[in-house]
């Protein structure tokens, strides 16, 4: 090939890599440096990040670090950037919330050449731990945001710890997140096989109603379809009176602001990504192979089994990790149909996102969340890649 056809092939294929670079590549790697990067309180207070480089960490600082923190705090400083700073000091050591704010007041209303010592406007600061993780909120990149996330802290020697067990909560929701996932993932499988069978052993206008049913809900935008199932859940919805008037049940069940209600909407919602792979596998197979089983004498169930299964597993294993990696991050369903205490990491996420402007903390808890998602993603696309044995 020469230059020039080299040169518009290249040209071709530019638009999508720069959008693949501005609108992917761009927003994850803009994540993974605000999830590790510091210098939030450094940028608000310099004169005391100089100044307690020096100090070992070994009881009170010396005058001169206290000194300087007292000048930070006489300075105006942006009113965005120090509440950043109190938010990033208060993840690590609680108290900075109060602390902070009531002694930058004392500082500036004490006269400028006597101010007071800071032991005498809260006594918080003769304890060691406030300095200790006002010195380690200084470095421009820290690891306490990826600590946080999974419930860990560097303590006062440095070294990893566990959180207090009244504050270790995102273990429990990612936990959460990767059960609630599987259990879709499993609803998925038990609803998608046996309907895509069915899709794959009809033809004509059968085919195709059954294929609407599956692609109908795609169509469809998610925020109806979950809105959808809040009115068919509720307590006095269309499932609860339906089955009150055949007499099935006297009291109404509880199927939504639950475990149950997010499984049954979001196996709905993701139910199409495993018929699609499953029917896909299952129309390549050829006709005759059951019949020539059962020609051998093979009953119908033994020769699904050692015939049918095999040649669909590709497409059973792909649509449990597409729908596996989608449920990962699903934000919507869960936070609408769920209860407070059956919320994923998702939402978690969104709080720290929106509720509290914490962006490593959210970088953080998103790259965990990445990592799993890539992972089963190159499986993904591995098992898309290996062709479907022939018989």
């Amino acid at each position: 090939m020469t230059a020039a056809p080299r040169l518009k092939a290249a040209l071709l294929v530019l638009p999508l890599i720069a959008f693949l670079g501005i609108f992917f590549l761009w927003p994850l790697g803009m994540m993974i440096v605000t999830s590790v990067q510091g210098g939030t309180v450094r940028h608000a207070f310099p004169l005391t990040a100089e100044a307690i480089a020096g100090w070992q960490g070994e009881g009170l600082p010396p005058p001169e670090v206290q000194a300087a923190l007292a000048k930070d705090l006489r300075t105006v400083i942006p009113q965005e950037q120090f509440g950043d700073a109190v938010r990033a000091l208060n993840s690590q050591q609680a108290g900075f919330r109060t602390l902070l704010p009531k002694t930058a007041t004392a500082i500036r209303n004490a006269p400028e050449n006597s101010p007071p010592a800071l032991a005498t406007i809260d006594p918080r600061w003769n304890q060691p731990a406030f300095w200790l993780a006002l010195r380690r909120s200084m470095p421009a990149y820290t690891d306490a945001n990826l600590l946080a996330a999974v419930d860990l802290k560097r303590a006062d020697d440095g070294s990893i710890a566990n959180v207090p067990p009244d504050m270790a909560v995102n273990r429990m929701i990612m936990l959460r997140t990767f059960m609630i996932a599987l259990q879709v993932t499993l609803l998925c499988v038990a609803i998608g096989l046996p309907f895509a069978m069915l899709a794959a052993s009809v033809s004509g206008w059968k085919r195709n109603l059954l294929l609407l049913a599956v692609l109908l809900p795609l169509w469809t935008s998610l925020l109806v379809r979950t809105a959808a199932w809040m009115i068919l859940l509720q307590e006095n919805g269309l499932i609860n009176q339906t089955l009150k008037a055949l007499g099935l049940i006297d009291a109404s069940l509880p199927l939504i602001y639950n475990r149950t209600g997010i499984l049954i909407a979001m196996t709905h919602v993701l139910l199409p990504f495993m018929v699609l792979p499953i029917y896909a596998s299952l129309v390549a197979i050829p006709r005759n192979l059951m019949p020539a089983a059962a020609s051998l004498g093979a009953p119908p169930l033994r020769a699904m089994r050692h015939v049918l299964l095999p040649l669909a597993m590709p497409g059973v294993l792909s649509g449990s990790l597409l729908v596996f990696m989608v449920a990962l991050g699903y934000y919507i369903t869960p936070a609408l149909v769920g209860g407070p205490n059956e919320q994923m990491i998702s939402s978690v996420i969104a709080f720290y996102a929106t509720g509290t402007a914490n962006w490593g903390m959210a970088g953080a808890l998103g790259i965990f969340l990445l990592v799993p998602t890539t992972v089963l993603y190159l499986v993904y696309g591995r098992l898309s890649r290996t062709p479907m044995v022939q018989t």
